[in-house]
C-alpha cells in the first residue's frame, strides 16, 4: 500500500513531551539541511511505486530517503544507520519525526528492498536534489557546469584477499552449512581436514615452501570436489540458494589463472578484478565507477557503476548524458585522461581535453 504521510508539525504539543525543534541546536548543520530540503518531492516521486490497497502500509518516504541521506554522509552501513538514528536525535529530526523515538525505525534489510524498488533511476534523485539545494543556496552556479572532470575508479568491495585456497576452503563451508539446513546426510563434511589443510597451507605459502603450500592447496580443492558430487547425488532439485552455490563452486573449481570472469569470492560472486596501473595496489576487487565533477568547486554531477570493467573512453557519452539529465546543463569543456582516447567516444558538441605529456630528459 501507499506509505505512511510523513509527519507534519503542529503548533500544538503534547504535554509530556517536548518537541525535537524546542531542544535541538537550530545551528546544527543536519537541522538546517532537513528544513530546505524539499522532501515533498521524493514523496510525489516514489510513491509512484506503490499500490493503492495491497499490502500494509509501507514505511515513511522521509524515513527512507534521510536513512539514505545519512548512511553515504557518514559512511555507515544499513545496520550501522538504523542504530545511530535511535542514538541520535538531530537523525531522527532530520528523517521528519517530530518526537524523538525510542524504538528501530524500520529493519535494515528494508533499506535493501527499498533501493531495488526504486532502482538506479530512483537514486539519481538524491543526486538531483543535492544540487539543486546547493544552488538555491548559492553554493554553485550554472557557470560551473560548462567545465567539468571526467574520470573512473574502483569501488572496492569488503572482501578478504581472494586466494584459491581460501575460496576452496570456503565454497565448501557453505555447501556443508547449506546442506546442513536442508538435512542432507554428506558421506564425509571435511570439517577438520580441511580446517587443517587451510591452516598448513597458509604456513607453507608464509614458510616460502611453494611445493607444500600447492600440495595443501589442491587437497582443499579435492575435498570441494568432494563434498560438491555428494550433494549433487543425493538431491535431484535442489532450492535456489543451493542451486547457487553449486553453480559458483562449479566455476571455482574450473576457472584457472588465465579464465575470464573469475569469482574472487563467495557472498559477493560479482565482484571484478580491476587494475589501475597503480604502484601501491597492483590489484583492486570491486566494482568500476565513473565520476563527473565540476573543475572549479568539485561537486559531484554524475556517478555511474560500471559492471563488467568496460574501456573508460566507452563510458564517456553515458557519463555526459547523465550529467545533462541530472543537472539539466550539457559541459561545454571535459577534462579527462589518456585512457578516454579514440575520436569515435566522443560527442561533437563537447571540447575535450587531455593532459599535456611531459618531455623525457
Amino acid at each position: 500500500m501507499k506509505p505512511e504521510e510523513s509527519t507534519k508539525h503542529e503548533n500544538q504539543g503534547e504535554l509530556f513531551r517536548n518537541r525535537l525543534d524546542q531542544i535541538l541546536d537550530h545551528r546544527h548543520p543536519l537541522y538546517q539541511i532537513a528544513n530546505k530540503i524539499d522532501w515533498e518531492k521524493f514523496e510525489k516521486e516514489f510513491g509512484k511505486n506503490y499500490t493503492e490497497k495491497t499490502g500494509r502500509p509501507g514505511l515513511r518516504i522521509r524515513l527512507l530517503v534521510g536513512l539514505h541521506y545519512l548512511k553515504h554522509a557518514y559512511n555507515v552501513s544499513d545496520e550501522r544507520v538504523v542504530e545511530g538514528y535511535l542514538e541520535n536525535p538531530y537523525w531522527q529530526y532530520f528523517c521528519g519525526n517530530e518526537y524523538f523515538e525510542h524504538d528501530l525505525p524500520c529493519d535494515p534489510t528494508s533499506l535493501v528492498k527499498w533501493r531495488k524498488r526504486i532502482g538506479s533511476e530512483g537514486v539519481e534523485k538524491f543526486l538531483e536534489e543535492t544540487i539543486l539545494l546547493g544552488q538555491r543556496e548559492g553554493e554553485i552556479k550554472d557557470q560551473e557546469f560548462r567545465r567539468v572532470n571526467v574520470d573512473t575508479t574502483v569501488q572496492e568491495k569488503a572482501i578478504a584477499f581472494p586466494t584459491d585456497a581460501r575460496l576452496y576452503h570456503k565454497m565448501r563451508q557453505a555447501l556443508v552449512k547449506e546442506a546442513s539446513k536442508e538435512n542432507i546426510q554428506l558421506r564425509q563434511s571435511y570439517k577438520r581436514k580441511g580446517k587443517l589443510a587451510f591452516i598448513k597451507q597458509g604456513r607453507y605459502f608464509h614458510a616460502k615452501q611453494s611445493k607444500r603450500a600447492n600440495k595443501e592447496t589442491k587437497r582443499l580443492k579435492t575435498y570441494l570436489g568432494c563434498v560438491k558430487r555428494d550433494i549433487e547425488r543425493k538431491v535431484e532439485n535442489p532450492n535456489i540458494r543451493l542451486k547457487s552455490l553449486l553453480e559458483i563452486s562449479e566455476r571455482i573449481l574450473s576457472q584457472t589463472k588465465n579464465s575470464k570472469n573469475k569469482i574472487y569470492s563467495i557472498h559477493a560472486p560479482e565482484v571484478e578484478c580491476i587494475s589501475k596501473g597503480k604502484s601501491h595496489k597492483r590489484y583492486e576487487f570491486g566494482c568500476k565507477v565513473s565520476l563527473v565533477t565540476t573543475s572549479k568547486s568539485n561537486w559531484i554531477v554524475g556517478v555511474q557503476a560500471l559492471h563488467g570493467n568496460p574501456y573508460d573512453g566507452h563510458t564517456l557519452k553515458d557519463a555526459i548524458n547523465q550529467m545533462e539529465k541530472v543537472v539539466g546543463l550539457r559541459p561545454k569543456e571535459v577534462y579527462v585522461d589518456l585512457g578516454y582516447k579514440g575520436k569515435d567516444h566522443h560527442p561533437e558538441d563537447v571540447k575535450f581535453i587531455f593532459p599535456i605529456k611531459a618531455e623525457r630528459i
